[in-house]
């Protein structure tokens, strides 16, 4: 199917990690902690493999599961190493009381990753609506994406068709923003209208 790496080793990378190589991907996990790394990866099991810090990635698609202050300087540390590939930005930018996005409003963490990461690298924007305990537990999920490359969102989109979840396409990567946007409406959402996790925003076409 497709190979990813993630770099990140917490619940996110957890989550998505799982649904990965039940979907018959190759998983590498990345991470500061090189034990922790480790320790998720073979919890994947299924082939799944631990990377170096600061190494080449090994996937054609690099899932940034990082908190979202980390996301530019780590593309811009990782550099030529990233070229080629593309880049998945799972963040939200909510500020200290998940009240407001911490990024200026004529951009986005995702299009701020974009400047940082090298030419030939594609960014896409997915994942950051839907709620890891939502997310683990897998089948029919909307994946709202955003990004400026078709191939790369094609492969981004075939790999979260392997995962049993829907890609929903949602126009270039200045859409990031909204998406960030978004997923502070599901934070807004679980603690006032739904009163808890246990959601996920989607499309209905009935």
């Amino acid at each position: 199917m497709t190979s990813i790496s993630i770099i990140g080793s917490g619940n996110m990378a957890s989550a998505i990690g799982a649904l990965a190589v039940k979907g018959g991907n190759t998983v590498e996990v990345i991470g500061r902690d090189q034990s922790k790394a480790a320790e998720l990866a073979s919890t994947l099991g299924n082939g799944a493999t631990a990377g170096t810090w600061g190494a080449a990635p090994t996937g054609d698609i690099v899932i940034l599961a990082v908190l979202f202050d980390s996301a530019v300087p780590i593309v811009s540390q990782y550099g030529d190493a990233l070229a080629g590939k593309i880049i998945v930005d799972i963040t939200n930018p909510f500020n200290a009381t998940a009240t407001g996005l911490a990024v200026p409003e004529d951009t986005s963490v995702a299009q701020m990753v974009a400047k940082a990461a090298p030419a030939s690298a594609h960014v896409i924007k997915a994942f950051n609506t839907l709620f890891r305990d939502v997310l683990a537990a897998g089948g029919p999920l909307d994946v709202f994406m955003a990004g400026d490359d078709t191939q790369a969102k094609a492969s981004v989109s075939a790999f979260i068709t392997s995962l049993g979840l829907r890609p929903q396409d949602t126009g270039d990567l200045s859409m990031a923003h909204w998406l960030e946007g978004a997923g502070l409406l599901s934070v807004g959402l679980a603690n006032n209208g739904v009163g808890s996790l246990n959601f996920s925003l989607g499309v209905n076409l009935g």
